[in-house]
Order: structure tokens, then C-alpha cells, then sequence
């Protein structure tokens, strides 16, 4: 028995030690590595297997697939703004011009235009969700799709393995009855990734013939509409867009399908649509953890740091990194009208709690934080000045900047900021400004579980 012991303690201590050298080389930021070094310490235990499922910085493999699919490229044949390269630059997508784009406000004006969309199919549909339900809504999402699979009109459908994890096996069934193509973005594929099981895959899109699209906040669910109790009103923005910034999207579903399926999609269509109303300016942003550059941060920074009169943004999380932290101070000390509207209500307590440590220090420069009390605020929009708004799927967290496959719209135009503008005006009518004493009157007990959540930010 005590050779057994002195054993285990052997392999214990071989694991912490690996456990720590790995955290010190590939740790993205100090404050993880600190982070993760304390708990591995602290409770070798508990942390040694969290840190082995949910600290790889990189996901292996994507970006070697994604490179040998070689879909091929169309460019912009127009003069930009050196802003707008490095947006560019980040996103490795073209800006396009000549693009379709209308806000979608809320569950049940999104569904209707995404499932018209999907009755106008004529050849084919690529649709992609973090989650899936087989509620109400997921059942008539199902119920379309099969009817234009009868009409003989080409199906293809990623979710992902862990946000849809309830999904049924008879509801998987149905889908593959009809002819349709149906895959999870899996993330235990190949033996480097047998344990990652803490990336997902959060982007949501529908594509139609390579002409119209949507991208936006929206999962597939009956709690986007709004109707369960517990979690009551939901918020969310949505867009429709038909234009040539389709193909950038269909571009990004092809090379997830050709992850998840090792197979490529044939006879698409690759000639641009371009609109004649209300002309706008789109680049795509893809982001994901297939590299050290953290486009989602990046494209978050570069946002603020070239407003001159405005950054608001919307989050249903608010745990930043310390790039964004730094970057909304010196825009509000240089006097631009920094709002971040966040929800009353959260469904992540964990985070909930964290998110207090990040607002004396913001506040104290004029930053403005608006609690949403109407409902659960879920959208993720950007508004810069009067020119350019973003909507898509990054949150303001680490999980979005560093381990969720994201994806966003940046739409630079007057017209649409203004509508963007308008929308939110309408959102902060059912807010509350966050003062500075609100914060510091917490109870001690309330400041000592938001310490200890912060805490572990850089690894939440």
C-alpha cells in the first residue's frame, strides 16, 4: 500500500509539474498563467484535470483544413481607409460594397424573415447554430427545411456538440430522413483535441443560394421569443443581408462543414449579388482559437480606439481582457461617449459576480455602464461614431476573444450606424445608469464573491 501511495504522489507531482511548465509557455496572457499556477498549487486535485480539459490556448488542425480547402477569393477593387485595412487585415475577408442590410430586432420578427428566407431556397441552404432546440421553434426551423429538402433543394447543417448537446437522436433522425445533411462541429476530432472540450463553435448563420444571409445573436430556441418565465423578455439583434458579403459568409461555413465532415460542397454559387437600394459597405470577421492573434479583441480595440465621438456596445457578459479595459479608459478620458449596456439578469452567475471588479475603475474615467431591466439582453452591437455598427456574436469575454468560434458583421455606413443609433436609444429607455456608489455600498460579502470570481476571469 505505501509503494502504491509513494506511486500516485510520483505521477501527482509529474503532472503538476507539466501542468505548470505548460501554463508558463502557453498561457496567452500573465494573468492566466498566474491564475492557473495558483490553482494548480493551491488544489493540484481539482485543477490538475480542469487544466488538462480547459486550458489549451490553440484548437489543432482547423487552420491546417482550412488552408487546404482553398476556396477561391474574391477582392474589393476599391480605395479604403486605413482603418478599414486593418479591419481588413484581421478578418483576412475583403470589404464589400453594394450590400442589403436590415436590423432584425427581437425573436419573432427574426424567425419570420429567416424562415420566409428559407421557403424562398431555391437551390441550396447552409445553416449553422451554436444551439438547437426541439421546442416550438426548433421544430418549425425542422418542419421547413424538410419540406424544401422535398422540393429538392440541397441541406446542409452544422451545430455545435456542446451548445446543442440535448439534441434528440430522433430529432437528429428526422433531419437525415429527409435527405438532409446534418454534422456537429465536434471538437474531440483527431488526438490532439481529445480533450478540448472547452471550445465551441458560437456563430449563427443561414445562408440561401449564395444570395441572402443572416448572422446575428439568435439561437434556436422558444426562450428567444421571449416566452419562458424565468428568463422573461429576451433582447436580441439580428440582420438580413443580400449582397456580395454572402459569399464571405458561405466562405466561413464551407470551412467548418470541411472540419466537421472532411468533405467539400460542390455547385455553389460564387457570383456576387449586388444590390441597388441603401448601398452598404460589409466586412466579415471570423474569429476562432486557430491562432495567437485574438481578432476578436483586436477588432473590439481597434473599434474603440478609433471612435472620436462615440463607442457603445452591447454584452450579455462583461469580463474583458485588459487590452479593452485600457482602451475604453483612453476613449473616455479623450471625451468620446463610452456606454456599455449589460443585462440586470444574467444566466451565469459566476460571471455575473465578476463583472463588478471592472466598473469603479471604468466609471471613475466616464465610462457609462446601463443595467438592461426589461428582460435578458443578449445582443452583441457596436456602434462607432456616425459611420460604422457591428453586429454578430462576440461577447465581451474571454471565452469570446479566445476559445468560442465567433463571427461579425462590421457595416460601415451612415444610414445604418443611425438606425443602429436609434435602436439603442430605444434600449436605454429600459435602463438604469450605474453609479459609483452603487458599487461601493455592496455588502462585504457581495465584494468578497466578486473578488474571488475575478479572480478566475482570465480562464472564465
Amino acid at each position: 500500500m505505501k509503494y502504491i501511495k509513494t506511486f500516485l504522489n510520483i505521477i501527482l507531482f509529474c503532472f503538476l509539474l507539466s501542468s505548470i511548465i505548460i501554463a508558463l509557455f502557453m498561457s496567452r496572457t500573465p494573468q492566466s498563467a498566474i491564475a492557473w499556477l495558483i490553482s494548480l498549487i493551491t488544489v493540484p486535485y481539482f485543477s490538475i484535470p480542469m487544466f488538462w480539459l480547459l486550458s489549451c490556448p490553440n484548437f489543432c488542425g482547423y487552420l491546417i483544413k482550412k488552408n487546404s480547402l482553398h476556396i477561391k477569393k474574391f477582392k474589393n477593387t476599391f480605395t479604403i481607409n486605413c482603418n478599414v485595412q486593418v479591419v481588413e487585415k484581421l478578418s483576412s475577408m475583403p470589404l464589400t460594397q453594394s450590400n442589403f442590410v436590415k436590423l432584425l430586432i427581437n425573436g419573432y420578427i427574426t424567425f419570420k424573415s429567416m424562415f420566409d428566407g428559407i421557403k424562398r431556397a431555391k437551390k441550396y441552404i447552409l445553416i449553422q447554430f451554436f444551439i438547437i432546440k426541439n421546442d416550438k421553434i426548433g421544430q418549425e426551423l425542422k418542419n421547413s427545411l424538410i419540406y424544401s429538402a422535398k422540393k429538392g433543394v440541397n441541406i446542409f447543417v452544422i451545430y455545435d456538440q456542446i451548445g446543442s448537446h440535448n439534441l434528440s437522436k430522433s430529432f437528429i433522425k428526422e433531419f437525415k430522413k429527409a435527405g438532409i445533411n446534418l454534422f456537429k462541429f465536434g471538437f474531440c476530432k483527431g488526438w490532439k483535441n481529445l480533450l478540448k472540450i472547452n471550445f465551441c463553435n458560437h456563430r449563427k448563420l443561414i445562408l440561401i443560394d449564395g444570395k441572402e444571409a443572416w448572422i446575428g445573436g439568435l439561437n434556436i430556441g422558444n426562450e428567444y421569443l421571449g416566452i419562458n418565465k424565468q428568463i422573461g423578455y429576451w433582447r436580441d439583434t439580428h440582420l438580413h443581408i443580400i449582397g456580395p458579403s454572402v459569399l464571405c459568409l458561405q466562405e466561413i461555413f464551407l470551412e467548418d462543414w470541411f472540419w466537421s465532415t472532411d468533405t467539400k460542397i460542390h455547385n455553389l454559387n460564387w457570383k456576387p449579388i449586388l444590390s441597388n437600394i441603401k448601398k452598404k459597405h460589409i466586412i466579415v470577421v471570423p474569429s476562432g482559437p486557430i491562432n495567437n492573434r485574438n481578432n476578436a479583441s483586436l477588432l473590439i480595440q481597434n473599434s474603440i480606439n478609433i471612435a472620436k465621438q462615440r463607442f457603445w456596445i452591447t454584452s450579455p457578459y462583461f469580463i474583458p481582457d485588459q487590452s479593452v479595459i485600457d482602451s475604453l479608459k483612453l476613449a473616455a478620458l479623450r471625451g468620446v461617449d463610452v456606454k456599455i449596456i449589460i443585462p440586470e439578469r444574467t444566466d451565469h452567475l459566476f460571471v455575473y459576480l465578476s463583472t463588478f471588479s471592472y466598473f469603479s475603475e471604468l466609471i471613475r474615467v466616464g465610462v457609462k455602464f446601463y443595467k438592461y431591466i426589461k428582460g435578458f439582453l443578449h445582443q452583441k452591437v457596436m456602434l462607432i461614431d456616425n459611420h460604422t455598427a457591428s453586429v454578430g456574436t462576440i461577447n465581451l469575454d474571454n471565452r469570446s476573444f479566445r476559445l468560442n468560434f465567433e463571427i461579425t458583421a462590421y457595416i460601415i455606413d451612415g444610414d445604418f450606424a443611425k438606425d443602429v443609433k436609434y435602436m439603442l436609444q430605444q434600449d436605454l429607455l429600459y435602463c438604469n445608469l450605474i453609479h459609483l456608489n452603487e458599487i461601493n455600498c455592496r455588502s462585504l460579502i457581495n465584494k468578497l464573491l466578486s473578488k474571488s470570481a475575478f479572480l478566475a476571469s482570465p480562464i472564465q
